[in-house]
C-alpha cells in the first residue's frame, strides 16, 4: 500500500504514523489545546525529539562525528526554549517534568540498576576495583593539558586549576559547580555567585565538547573494534551480560519486580545519603553513589533472582531506547544559547577542549593499564567527569551508543565528583585563603 521508504519505523511505528502523531501533538500545542501535565509534556517532548532525531541521523558527517539525532535534539531544544518559541505554559510544563517531577533521576535509577545487574559478578568486582585509578588518571590528564592550553593564552596554572579544571571535572552543576562556589565563598568571603557564574559557563562549553567527543570516540570504536568492548563492560578479557540473566524469559511480573527493586534501591540510597551516613570525612555522599554500592553488593552476593536481573536489563533497554529523547529535550531547557554564545571566546574554548581531551587521554591510558579497553573508560571515566552530571552522562552515553555503562558514568559523576570537591577544598584553601 505504501512505498518501501514509508516502512521505516521509529518507536516501532511506521514512519508515516509517527509523523501523524507528531503533527497532532504540535498542532494541539500551537492552539493551546494540549494539556500542560505529564502526558501533554511527554508527547510534546517526544514529538520535538522525534523530528530532530530523524533529521540528525540523516545528516552526513553530523550523524557520525557530531552526535547525530540526540545532539541535534539538544541544540534545537535549547534554541526553542531560549527564544521562547515554545509557548510559555509548555515551557513551564517541561520544566516541571525535569525539575519538580525530576524525571532525570527517575530515568537514571533504572539505567544504574539494569547496567549493574546485567554484569557477571566476577567481572563487576574486577571492573569497579580498577575504576578509581582510571578516574584519577582522567583528572591528572585534564589538569596537565588544561595548564598547557592556559599557558598559550597567558592564564596562570593556578587559575586554570581553580576556575577551569575543578568546575569542569567536578561532577556537574549541583554536585560540582554549586558546592565549589560555596567552598569559594567560605574560603575567600567573596560571594559564591562570582565563582559560580564563570564555573557554570565553562562547564557548559566543556559539556558540549564532551558530547561531541563521545560521538567521535564511538566512530573510532567502529573503526578499531579491538579498542572497545561490546558497550556493556570495560574489561579487555571479556565479560558478557550475566549468562544467568540472559537465558531467562522475562514476564510482566519480572518487569514489575525489577521496577520495584530499582526504586527500592534508590530509597535505600536516599536513606543513607540523607540520614544514616550523609558524609564521609566531611564530604557529602550522593544518593546515586550509595545506590551503586548497594546494587553492586546485592549483585555480587547473588541474592537477586535471575528473572528479576533479566527484568532490570529489559527496563534499562526500554528507557535508554525509547525515552532518551525526552531527556535530551529537557536538558535543552537548562541551556541558554545566548549565554553560551557570549562565553565562546577562543581562549575559553581551547582551554575547555584541552581539559576534555586530557580527561579522555588520562582515563584511556590508566584504564588500559588496569585491564580496560581504552575507549570505554575514556568515555565513562573521562567524558562523564567533564560534563554536566546526570544529564551530561546521558548525552555522552547516548552520543557514544553506550547506555549500558551508566553505572560507571554515575561513579564518575558522583564518586569522582566527591574526589574533586576534596581536592578543590584543599586547593582553594591553599591559594585563595
Amino acid at each position: 500500500m505504501f512505498d518501501q521508504k514509508f516502512e521505516v519505523k521509529t518507536f516501532g511505528l511506521p514512519l508515516w504514523l509517527a509523523c501523524i502523531v507528531t503533527a497532532v501533538a504540535i498542532i494541539a500545542a500551537t492552539t493551546g489545546a494540549l494539556s500542560a501535565d505529564l502526558a501533554g509534556s511527554f508527547v510534546l517532548m517526544l514529538s520535538i525529539g522525534f523530528i530532530c532525531n530523524e533529521i540528525g541521523e540523516r545528516i552526513p558527517f553530523w550523524n557520525s562525528y557530531i552526535g547525530g539525532g540526540l545532539v541535534l535534539t539538544f541544540l534545537v531544544s535549547a534554541f526553542l526554549f531560549t527564544y521562547n518559541i515554545i509557548p510559555q505554559k509548555y515551557a513551564d510544563a517541561v520544566g516541571m517534568v525535569m525539575d519538580d517531577a525530576d524525571f532525570l533521576t527517575f530515568f537514571i535509577i533504572f539505567l544504574i540498576t539494569g547496567s549493574i545487574l546485567s554484569l557477571d559478578r566476577k567481572l563487576l568486582l574486577r571492573s569497579f576495583a580498577g575504576y578509581i585509578p582510571t578516574i584519577l588518571g582522567g583528572l591528572v590528564g585534564a589538569g596537565v593539558l588544561g595548564i598547557a592550553a592556559g599557558l598559550l593564552f597567558g592564564v596562570n596554572p593556578v587559575n586554570i586549576l581553580l576556575k577551569y579544571v575543578l568546575p569542569i571535572m567536578g561532577g556537574g552543576n549541583g554536585a560540582g559547580a554549586v558546592p565549589l562556589s560555596q567552598i569559594y565563598e567560605t574560603v575567600t568571603g567573596d560571594p559564591a555567585a562570582n565563582y559560580y557564574s564563570f564555573a557554570i559557563t565553562i562547564l557548559t562549553i566543556a559539556n558540549i565538547f564532551a558530547i561531541l567527543t563521545a560521538a567521535v570516540l564511538h566512530k573510532i570504536g567502529t573503526k578499531k573494534p579491538c579498542w572497545t568492548g561490546d558497550g556493556t563492560n570495560l574489561i579487555r578479557s571479556g565479560g558478557e551480560l550475566a549468562s544467568e540473566g540472559a537465558a531467562v524469559k522475562v514476564t510482566m511480573k519480572d518487569l514489575g519486580g525489577a521496577f520495584f527493586l530499582s526504586i527500592g534501591f534508590y530509597a535505600l540510597g536516599m536513606l543513607f545519603a540523607k540520614t544514616i551516613l550523609p558524609a564521609v570525612f566531611g564530604t557529602p555522599i550522593h544518593q546515586f553513589a550509595y545506590m551503586i554500592i548497594f546494587v553492586a553488593l546485592a549483585a555480587g552476593l547473588g541474592i537477586i533472582p535471575d528473572n528479576v536481573r533479566a527484568g532490570a536489563k529489559k527496563l534499562q533497554s526500554f528507557f535508554s531506547s525509547n525515552l532518551i529523547l525526552i531527556i535530551m529535550v529537557g536538558v535543552g531547557v537548562d541551556t541558554n544559547i545566548i549565554e553560551l554564545v557570549n562565553a565562546i571566546t577562543p581562549g575559553n574554548m581551547v582551554i575547555a577542549l584541552a581539559i576534555v581531551v586530557g580527561a579522555v587521554l588520562g582515563a584511556a591510558v590508566v584504564g588500559y593499564l588496569v585491564g580496560f579497553y581504552p575507549i570505554d573508560p575514556a568515555i565513562t571515566a573521562g567524558l562523564c567527569m567533564a560534563n554536566r552530571g546526570g544529564s551530561g552522562d546521558l548525552a555522552v552515553l547516548g552520543a557514544s551508543k553506550r547506555m549500558p555503562l551508566m553505572a560507571y558514568a554515575q561513579l564518575s559523576s558522583r564518586l569522582g565528583g566527591g574526589i574533586v570537591l576534596i581536592i578543590g577544598s584543599a586547593l582553594l584553601g591553599a591559594f585563595l585563603k
